[in-house]
This record gives structure tokens, sequence and C-alpha cells, in this order.
């Protein structure tokens, strides 16, 4: 379980400024190339894991009109005068979608985000074979730009209860735009998708940090890491 924290501590989501970065048209090819280095790496990690090592494993799902993609990002810490640490900002599951752009060809450029936080996660998880659930997201909601930026994101299980449709729906009233990417999800994959998301969920809140007492690296450039990952959702 120690290793296995570790490795998940280490990714810290720099994951997510190498697959932000992805420009190849065939955006499955390049995942497939990624994990194999994950894996490839992943073989030795008990002889030569060192500190600068990273651990890309997101979960993509890939279907005709649009692909999705589930990754933890992790909190953030403040440390205290004591010396101890403080969650400072919970993580998230951020699950990405982009468009096809062909067969078996996808648009990376046209990506949306959307964070889910833990509890929105607890919801996620605990889903049955014939539930929905429906979370909406305005980054400006307490303020005087509300509603420029509208994100809802929809899980809504099939008639016969053989899997969900994974919706994103994204209007942008500054740049009077409406995306939509809907991915049909078969009953295995979400099976897939929350139990990695109960496997992540104590990471999201911190709490394999408090439970293991792990070394922590030094505030400030674990702040900026994650602070930039978490604001992904709202990049565009």
């Amino acid at each position: 379980m120690m290793n296995l924290s570790r490795s998940m501590l280490r990714s810290r989501n720099l994951a997510s400024d190498k697959w932000f970065a992805v420009k190849a048209d065939d955006v499955r090819d390049a995942i497939w190339s990624q994990s194999y280095s994950s894996l490839a790496g992943l073989s030795t990690a008990r002889h030569n894991f060192d500190a600068k090592g990273r651990v890309y494993a997101p979960y993509a799902i890939y279907k005709g009109k649009a692909a999705f993609s589930v990754d933890p990002i992790l909190p953030t810490f403040s440390k205290l005068d004591s010396g101890d640490l403080r969650v400072q900002r919970k993580g998230v599951i951020l699950l990405t979608f982009w468009p096809a752009s062909g067969e078996r060809k996808y648009d990376w450029a046209k990506r949306q985000c959307f964070g889910l936080s833990p509890t929105e996660v607890g919801s996620l998880i605990s889903m049955g074979p014939k539930d929905s659930s429906e979370f909406f997201h305005d980054p400006s909601m307490l303020s005087s730009n509300a509603g420029q930026v509208r994100k809802t994101l929809s899980v809504k299980a099939h008639a016969d209860g053989s899997g969900y449709f994974v919706s994103l729906n994204v209007v942008n009233n500054l740049l009077k735009t409406t995306e939509r990417f809907t991915v049909p999800v078969t009953t295995a994959e979400f099976t897939v998708m929350k139990t990695a998301c109960s496997f992540a969920l104590p990471h999201l809140m911190g709490w394999d940090r408090l439970t293991n007492q792990l070394p922590v690296a030094s505030n400030r450039s674990s702040s900026k890491v994650n602070t930039e990952s978490l604001e992904l959702e709202w990049d565009r």
C-alpha cells in the first residue's frame, strides 16, 4: 500500500501537462504510446524508480463521436508554523472530453474539462445501473460574471440498464459558443471508472498523507503544480 501511495503522490498530475501538450491527430495512438512507456518504467520501478519518476495513468474511453479520459488531480497543502501540513485545496477527478475528427481520429485542440469534487465523486460511485446524475459548474457563480461560462456534466443510465451516456455541455456566452460531447459507456467501462474513483478518493482528500505520514515535497513547488492542474477545467 505504501508503494502505491508513493507512486500516486509522485504523479501530482504533471501528467496533465504532458497530456495537454499532445497534438497528434490520432489521440488514441498517442495515449497507447504513453501508456506503454509507463508500463516499461514500472517494470523496473523496484530498482530505479527515483524522485524524478512520473506515472501517467489516465483511463480513456473512445467512441465514434467523442472520447473522454479520467484523471486524478491531487490536493495542495499549506505548511503551518509548526511544520505540519494542512489541506489547502482538495483534489478532483478531472474528466477531459474531446470530439472525433474522423475514423479513429480525435481533435485534442477542442478538448473541454470538468473537475469532479470529492462529494461529486461520491455521487458518481454510488450510482446504480438505472440511476442518473447531473453536475453543474459556473466559476463565476457568486460574482457579477455569473453565467458567462456554464458547464453541465450528466450521467444517464440506458433504459435497459446496459450502461450510461456521459455528456458534457459547455455554454460560453463570451465566445457565443455551445459545445456538447456525448460518450456511451458500457457497464464494464463504468465499473472501471467507479472502482478507480473509489481508490483515488482518499488521495483527493489528502487522507493518504494522514494515514501514511509520507515525506512531503516543498510547499512552493507542490502548490504551483497542483493549482495549475486544478485550474485546467477553466482554461478555455
